[in-house]
């Protein structure tokens, strides 16, 4: 911590901080609403009468929305900036939010959790794009972290809340409602930041790019603050024409491949099976509701504290190291917890497996494809199409995201629990595959130097 803190001191100031932290909130909205729907679920099922079915979708609509919120989320961002897209978001949470808790049936709930998706799908991506796009590339990588990082610490707070709140009466209500503080905190806190120099010299403000980087870069020697402002306007006038289509073009497809690729095997693996069903993996296991959820306390801490860790490596081992071996360890407790659930003995004797897998898994998740997909797709774009790029690879992230979390319960019917998590264990294989040939080490390099490199190094030779 004292070494990224040091580089902190060093590459910027107290601004560029507040606004990394203000614009990970709206991870935080992710993982708030990924959480507290665990808990939930297990009493709105019987409050609402909620089948399986209806439970998947209740799950889903969420992710559906987001899907909405990523396509339109690269447009407004290009179009009323970083600053605003995160503005709207947070206030459309906070709708959402006030809405879910106050559903009196399924449908309604499904239509509130679909605003919501909306808000997060929006937040999701702009968050790792703001951040990417004010900081310096020696601390890139840790405080685009902060987005991951927030998205856990949301995650725990849901299973505080539902913690806290599962004696109350029309407990679900309070724990649903509850996420009415952190969309306004993010609606409210994107007034006090500055728009990103990137964007601003987009839209030909370079006078006022060249002041935000100056307040960004307190104490840097105002001739790399000149050269890093004269890098974005070559970037961006390179770009300037690009079009969605663009995304097609053969030295930008290797790019594209690597971003869709990570997006898909980030949810494939089934990590957000475990986040919005945790509670209910570990009753199937003779838990009652209450021991579920005090145990789920536990998946949430160790996904903080292993993002924590990520956040202060991630600069320094790079992003490829932690990717392949966060990789291979999620693989191996996917493999745990198929052994678990395919064994009766152990089911009796030694139940407390299952969490001790689910804890490795999340351990596994929070310090490689959590952060690492995040980061890599703010980092591999060119400027003129990153926010279109990112917005695909976030779109099919979120889709990746609905497919599992729409699928989880009902095959657990068909194929069994362990065969569901042979399944993903499979997908994990072909991860490690995927990310050892393909993804590139990225760190400590600039925005402009790391695309450059792998146009070259990927486009068709003559």
């Amino acid at each position: 911590m004292a070494g990224f803190v040091g580089e902190m001191r060093r590459s910027g100031n107290g601004l560029l901080l507040r606004a990394s932290v203000i614009a990970a909130v709206g991870g935080l909205l992710f993982g708030y609403d990924t959480g507290v729907i665990s808990g939930a679920l297990l009493f709105i099922k019987s409050d609402l009468n909620a089948s399986a079915v209806a439970q998947e979708w209740i799950v889903s609509s969420l992710l559906l929305g987001a899907m909405l919120g990523a396509l339109i989320s690269g447009y407004l961002a290009d179009k009323i900036s970083r600053k605003w897209t995160k503005v709207i978001s947070g206030s459309i949470y906070v709708v959402g939010a006030l809405g879910c808790a106050l559903s009196i049936s399924v449908p309604m709930l499904i239509g509130f959790r679909f605003l919501l998706g909306v808000s997060v799908g929006t937040a999701s991506f702009v968050a790792p794009l703001y951040i990417s796009e004010v900081s310096p590339p020696r601390v890139r990588g840790g405080l685009v972290s902060f987005n991951q990082l927030a998205v856990t610490a949301g995650i725990l707070l849901a299973y505080i809340v539902n913690f806290v709140f599962q004696g109350f009466s029309n407990n679900w209500r309070w724990m649903l409602g509850f996420g009415v503080i952190p969309g306004a905190v993010l609606a409210i806190g994107m007034l006090t930041v500055p728009h990103t120099p990137r964007w601003l010299v987009q839209q030909g403000r370079g006078e006022e790019a060249h002041k935000v980087l100056e307040r960004l870069r307190e104490g840097v020697k105002g001739a790399q603050v000149e050269q890093e402002i004269q890098d974005i306007k070559e970037a961006n006038d390179a770009e300037s024409a690009t079009k969605v289509r663009d995304l097609l073009r053969p030295e930008i497809r290797p790019l594209l491949l690597i971003g869709l690729g990570l997006a898909v095997f980030q949810q494939f693996v089934g990590i957000n099976t475990v986040i919005y069903y945790a509670p209910t993996i570990l009753s199937d296991t003779g838990l009652t509701k209450s021991t579920s959820i005090t145990q789920t306390l536990f998946v949430g801490l160790t996904n903080l504290i292993f993002t924590v860790i990520a956040v202060l490596l991630i600069d320094r081992l790079g992003r490829r190291k932690l990717l392949l071996t966060g990789t291979v360890g999620l693989t191996l407790s996917l493999v745990l917890l198929a052994v678990y659930f395919s064994s009766g003995a152990l089911q009796q004797h030694a139940g407390y497996l299952a969490l001790v897998g689910l804890l490795l898994y999340i351990a596994s998740f929070a310090i490689g494809l959590g952060p690492v997909f995040w980061l890599m797709i703010s980092e591999i774009y060119p400027m003129g199409i990153r926010s279109k790029a990112m917005s695909v690879a976030t779109l099919v992230n979120w889709g990746a995201n609905f497919l599992v979390a729409a699928t989880f319960l009902s095959l657990g019917q068909v194929i069994t629990r362990q065969g569901t998590f042979y399944l993903y264990a499979g997908l994990g294989v072909l991860a490690f595959l995927f990310f050892l040939k393909k993804v590139p080490e990225t760190n400590d390099r600039s925005l402009e130097n790391i695309q450059s490199d792998l146009m070259v190094k990927d486009s068709p030779r003559d």
